[in-house]
């Protein structure tokens, strides 16, 4: 299942009153696990950015001057999201925005059906706890470091690892690699492996122990079960 985790920045909260997108960040998912191909984008709004605004993403109207109009990247974006599923925190603002400056291009919206809330999963999932993102980043104790201002495209990154979390982590899939599809607006395809997130535990087992063992199955002679047990383990890691 493709879906696409993505966040913006805006100069404010309501684009029915002169509001405008300025960044727009996308993280591809396929079965749960990020692929490695990212939509991101800066946009030029046509109006200036309010303090507020500035103070929470940092871009600013020097900064925005010579990005494109929405207009000029509607298409690609489009063209990103595909028939994929959406995914964003609070989903109603994001979705607002977009929504609005799709139909103001004249293109066609996306509906409610296309779209999971992550705010509201993680209400259900921990009800009375805080569920912002950085609240979550640190339930599930996930790197936000980096994290100084918002940034659409490092939000969506770490949405993403939230969203993993939020619907089972690791545990969800049995597969930890996923093909990915080349495409024209994203990085080349392949196969992306996935690394555990843990380390290995450390073997419990002391060398007094191990040694015993090994005296005991040379006392039973080749016919010994785990004898068998270790032919069949070497043959599958060699398979």
């Amino acid at each position: 299942m493709r879906e696409i985790v993505f966040d913006t920045e805006t100069t404010g909260l309501d684009p029915k009153t002169g509001d405008r997108l300025v960044e727009i960040g996308c993280v591809e998912v396929v079965n749960r696990f990020p692929t490695g191909r990212n939509f991101h984008v800066y946009i030029n709004p046509g109006r200036s950015v309010p303090k507020e605004a500035f103070d929470v993403h940092g871009l600013s109207d020097e900064f925005l001057a010579d990005k494109p109009r929405f207009t000029d990247v509607a298409d690609d974006f489009v063209a990103f999201v595909g028939d994929a599923q959406l995914v964003a925190h609070n989903a109603s603002f994001d979705m607002g925005f977009i929504n609005f400056e799709l139909k103001a291009t004249g293109r066609v919206t996306f509906g409610p059906e296309r779209v999971v809330d992550t705010l509201m999963m993680a209400r259900r999932k921990h009800p009375g706890a805080p569920a912002s993102l950085d609240a979550l980043c640190n339930r599930y104790g996930i790197d936000r470091s980096k994290r100084i201002k918002h940034g659409a495209l490092l939000d969506a990154e770490l949405l993403a690892e939230v969203y993993l979390e939020l619907t089972g982590g690791r545990q969800a899939g049995l597969d930890l690699s996923v093909s990915v599809q080349s495409a024209s607006t994203g990085v080349s395809g392949g196969r992306v492996a996935l690394p555990p997130r843990q380390t290995p535990l450390p073997s419990r087992v002391t060398a007094a122990e191990a040694e015993a063992h090994a005296a005991f199955i040379a006392k039973i002679g080749e016919k010994a079960l785990w004898n068998i047990y270790l032919s069949e383990s070497e043959q599958a890691e060699t398979a």
